[in-house]
């Protein structure tokens, strides 16, 4: 049925695969024609005379009940009808959940690609004075610049830089371009869970308000990127060993950016352009580095792990060739941005090979993404997510997942890397290393302060062995690819240290304190 449509609408449209939302629009007039018909195929027939009208100002589709022409023929625009059950599948993911507040300042994480792209688009409309409804929370833009971890020059960077400068001054929105070497110099609490400062019920949200009109913004004052903090950029994403580990650890690092900026300008809620096409990729890139305890967290429309600031993905229903279709037809601008997986072969990484399994499974069963998503759909995190500080991961900062017990395949795995990683007896001469204690300072002295110059026990940098306890199973497959860890962020290796010395502190006093009987109330 669509490639018959799309036959005899070549000349309008020129899409060679099925687009859902493209197809039921055309159903739809293809339903209408068939009522004013009168020939013995109403069908087919009246479809031919239907010529849709892709410049801006076609007149309005007739499925919504809006004018006629005088003829029998109906002048139908697939445009109109298009951007009318886009925006209302975007409308419907921010309405139905009520996660965000009416006046509640809003962050969007655009990369410049399509669809964090179509997302700004979205959210410019539902905010324009043409707008039967609109939306009710103060949105920011923010761009991660990550040249310097992909090696581009100068000049590169600055010209992809002025080009989303000047599609974010277009939107009216204040926005933020931040370099990612700035990850470099985060404090410690962007690693920490932060309770969010008001908890709202779900009865409160009518009742929230206005909350003040929107102001327009432009470009908030830049930091400055140094030579030094772009190498050391380099050197820590060149100490992994794989490019599956550099992705992850980019990811991870452009997480932790985001979520500080959010904090420091006072937004709560983050939106995330992630498309159901590449959330369906994620799952099985998940699946593949072992973070299938955190699915929930890493597909799901939200994401409540930081605690005052949430992740949401509005675009999570759009599939890759219906955001391509929309961007086309309005002409919504883009820039494109190269990647670590730029010209790379397709089992160059576990993320690049899911990728390109999905696509090629897409291209003969359509319905391939759907059912990855629906599924994704499905999946809770058990007990919510909640848990303390020192239970959670210390890089994705989800909950650990290596309390295994001993016959689990965790386990031995864990036996196996150590018989092979064992030398044989009498080959290298192990210096006994001093036992672990407590601070070895002088009372009123700062931890590090030890007479005579030395240093303090429990201020040590902290090895590799010692961060894989602080870290989930994925997290540690990744820390396993890396060279070094000398190189990884200051505010990582200090959140290290902080639980490590507690760890010391709690394994002292664990003969006095009280355990809570099971069955107490």
């Amino acid at each position: 049925m669509f490639l018959f449509f799309i036959s005899e609408l070549k000349d309008a449209v020129r899409v060679r695969h099925s687009c859902p939302l493209f197809v039921k629009c055309l159903q739809k007039m293809c339903q209408m024609q068939r009522g004013a018909g009168s020939s013995s195929d109403p069908c087919r027939r009246p479809l031919l005379q239907v010529r849709p009208t892709w410049e801006v100002g076609a007149p309005p589709c007739s499925f919504f009940n809006e004018s006629r022409t005088g003829s029998g023929s109906c002048c139908l625009s697939v445009r109109s009808c298009f951007r009318e059950y886009f925006t209302h599948k975007f409308r419907a993911m921010l309405g139905k959940t009520r996660l965000i507040f009416p006046g509640e300042k809003v962050l969007l994480a655009v990369s410049g690609g399509p669809s964090s792209s179509a997302m700004l688009s979205q959210v410019q409309q539902g905010l324009g004075q043409s707008a039967q409804k609109k939306l009710r929370f103060l949105p920011g833009l923010v761009h991660i610049d990550e040249g310097g971890a992909l090696g581009l020059s100068l000049g590169e960077r600055q010209r992809l830089v002025s080009e989303l400068k000047a599609i974010f001054q277009t939107s009216g929105f204040p926005f933020h371009v931040i370099p990612l070497e700035q990850v470099l110099d985060l404090p410690t609490s962007a690693v920490n869970t932060t309770p969010p400062s008001s908890d709202r019920a779900p009865d409160c949200y009518k009742a929230a308000g206005d909350g003040g009109e929107l102001q327009q913004g432009g470009a908030l004052a830049e930091p400055s990127v140094h030579e030094a903090q772009t190498r050391s950029l380099q050197q820590l994403l060149g100490s992994a060993t794989t490019l599956t580990a550099k992705e992850e650890l980019l990811r991870t690092l452009r997480q932790h950016l985001l979520v500080h900026e959010a904090r420091t300008r006072g937004y709560s809620k983050l939106l995330l352009g992630e498309s159901c096409t590449r959330l369906a990729v994620r799952l099985l890139t998940c699946v593949s580095l072992g973070r299938g305890a955190h699915l929930a967290q890493d597909t799901g429309f939200s994401d409540c792990r930081f605690g005052d600031v949430t992740f949401v993905r509005p675009m999570r229903e759009f599939s890759a060739k219906e955001i391509a279709v929309y961007n086309h037809m309005f002409r919504v601008p883009t820039v494109v941005i190269p990647s670590l997986e730029t010209k790379t072969l397709e089992k160059a990484s576990i993320q690049r090979l899911s990728e390109s399994f999905v696509s090629r499974l897409q291209q003969d069963f359509p319905s391939t993404v759907s059912t990855i998503y629906r599924t994704s759909e499905k999946l809770q995190t058990a007990g919510g997510g909640c848990c303390e500080e020192d239970g959670r991961c210390l890089l994705c900062l989800c909950s650990l997942d290596t309390a295994a017990g001993k016959a689990s395949a965790l386990q031995a795995r864990l036996i196996s890397e150590q018989l092979c990683c064992q030398k044989p007896a009498g080959t290298v001469k192990v210096e006994p290393s001093p036992p672990a204690g407590p601070c070895c300072s002088s009372a009123d002295g700062e931890c590090g302060s030890a007479a005579g110059g030395a240093v303090c026990c429990s201020s040590e940098a902290p090895e590799k062995k010692d961060l894989q306890k602080l870290l989930c199973y994925s997290c540690q497959l990744t820390l396993r690819d890396m060279s070094s860890v000398a190189h990884l962020p200051q505010y990582i290796l200090t959140e290290a240290q902080r639980r490590k010395r507690r760890s010391l502190m709690k394994d002292e006093i664990s003969e006095f304190l009280l355990e809570e009987e099971e069955g107490s109330s």
